[in-house]
């Protein structure tokens, strides 16, 4: 006998942050929600990813604290990492906002099924196998939130203990005294600063000309001269063709160089979409050749009852925010509410290396590829009282801004930020840029002193004309 349906306004799959932000918006726009989840809601950004990272962030950072305690006076003893206690410590973080999230789902009566889901037509959703297996729900509409998995390499089987996504690295409860990161992009260069600064010896391995390819050229260049001075070994333009094992790691081969031994390999290349499985017959969902779902800019699907968010869309960025944003835009649609799309070319990224990044809108290349004419301007943190007074002074803000006929500075069209904290810096950028500022309406603002976001209101001050400490 077929299994009984269950009727909801929404049927979501998938319950990281672009899926579980749909189900609890959608819950609290009155709509009769359910969520699929395989694993454990809060995806890989509250499990595997994006928290669990920033734990051991923060522990490197009190590390480098501690190191440098001398500096201001104080006598520290030898300082030693036990990186099993960090890793207890993240694990308890994430165990309370699991239980925080599982919470508000609970009260705001979501339902929530446990296991694989499959869309079948006429938004049929199946749960193929878990706790909940067997069940059947159909959604007036569906929206697919699967979320992605770390992309891999041929030649490099992950083992967990001498090759190892982000998975795995974020569940070593030791550090190894070498390592290779084979990717130098945000994911790559934020595992390569924690592990630098926990002690061990790290080589970045890029194939593109430079890390941080898609940040701006001079930011990206701060980052890499800071890694260097911290020891790390950045090879880029790099061709690896595989690896040879041995007794206590292995040796990574490069085309045309030396190889690089080390203990362990981060593999650190992208995120490939969680679409296998997910669709069966007739959905009427298109899913690209990469295997992503495309969707238009109300995040609706070729089927328009069903639609997508999160790291299973196409041509969009992979950041829980942007999932986040989504969910919303889609609810609102389903709701008939007006919508304002995702600006796919404004939202706020940060990677939390040391030092940090953060950006907003495009770079000087990019304005300049686009056809703008570009008044530039940029401050280094090396003058600012606040990033003196902690002791990090390595950094840049700078801001590019359409120039005008006259040759003023107009609307601002991005800003870029490399230094301590910025990522907490850049509420104010995101602003300027989305609320389409000229540098003069943004100079206005006033900034507090002495605090490091100085150091952006004294860019927009010499970016509208006249600035007190930068010409």
């Amino acid at each position: 006998m077929a299994p009984e349906v269950q009727k909801f306004d929404v049927v979501v799959i998938g319950g990281g942050p672009g899926g579980y932000a749909a189900a609890l918006y959608g819950a609290a726009g009155g709509l009769n929600v359910a969520l699929v989840e395989r694993d454990k809601v809060g995806g890989t950004c509250l499990h595997r990813g994006c928290v669990p990272a920033k734990e051991f962030l923060e522990t490197a950072h009190v590390r480098r604290t501690l190191e440098h305690a001398s500096d201001f006076g104080i006598t520290a003893k030898s300082v030693s990492v036990d990186f099993s206690v960090s890793q207890a410590r993240k694990n308890e973080v994430v165990d309370r906002l699991h239980k925080g999230l599982s919470g508000l789902i609970k009260g705001r009566k979501i339902t929530l099924f446990e296991g694989t889901a499959r869309l079948d037509a006429n938004q049929m959703v199946t749960v193929l196998d878990g706790a909940d297996a067997g069940v059947v729900a159909q959604g007036t509409h569906v929206i697919l939130a699967a979320g992605s998995v770390p992309r891999t390499l041929p030649g490099f089987d992950v083992d967990g203990s001498i090759v190892m996504t982000s998975d795995e690295f974020l569940n070593l409860s030791s550090l190894p005294k070498t390592a290779a990161v084979i990717g130098g992009g945000a994911i790559g260069c934020e595992f390569a600063s924690v592990l630098a600064d926990m002690g061990t010896k790290v080589t970045i391995l890029e194939s593109l000309p430079s890390i941080l390819a898609g940040c701006d050229t001079e930011v990206a260049s701060v980052v890499q001269r800071a890694f260097k001075k911290r020891g790390i070994e950045i090879l880029t333009g790099v061709s690896i063709t595989g690896h040879e094992p041995t007794k206590k790691g292995t040796t990574i081969a490069l085309e045309g160089r030396d190889g690089v031994s080390v203990d362990v390999v981060v593999v650190s290349v992208g995120r490939r979409p969680r679409t296998e499985g997910l669709l069966g017959e007739g959905t009427g969902v298109e899913v690209n050749e990469r295997g992503f779902v495309v969707a238009d800019s109300r995040m609706r699907t070729a089927n328009p009852q069903v639609f997508a968010v999160g790291d299973v869309v196409a041509g969009t960025p992979q950041l829980a925010h942007v999932g986040f944003a989504e969910a919303v835009v889609a609810i609102k649609t389903i709701l008939g509410e007006p919508v304002m799309p995702v600006d796919y070319d404004r939202v706020p990224w940060a990677i939390y290396s040391n030092p940090e990044v953060a950006f907003v809108g495009l770079t000087e290349a990019a304005a300049k590829e686009r056809g703008y004419d570009v008044v530039v301007k940029k401050d280094p943190f090396g003058g600012n009282s606040r990033a003196q007074i902690i002791g990090e002074t390595d950094g840049v803000v700078k801001v590019i801004a359409e120039k005008r006929p006259d040759g003023t500075a107009g609307q601002i069209l991005g800003v870029h930020m490399a230094g301590p904290w910025v990522t907490e810096q850049l509420g104010a950028g995101y602003y300027a840029v989305n609320w389409e500022a000229t540098a003069e309406e943004a100079a206005a603002l006033i900034q507090p002193h002495p605090s490091l976001s100085e150091t952006f209101g004294e860019t927009l001050l010499a970016l509208a004309g006249r600035g007190i400490h930068v010409g």
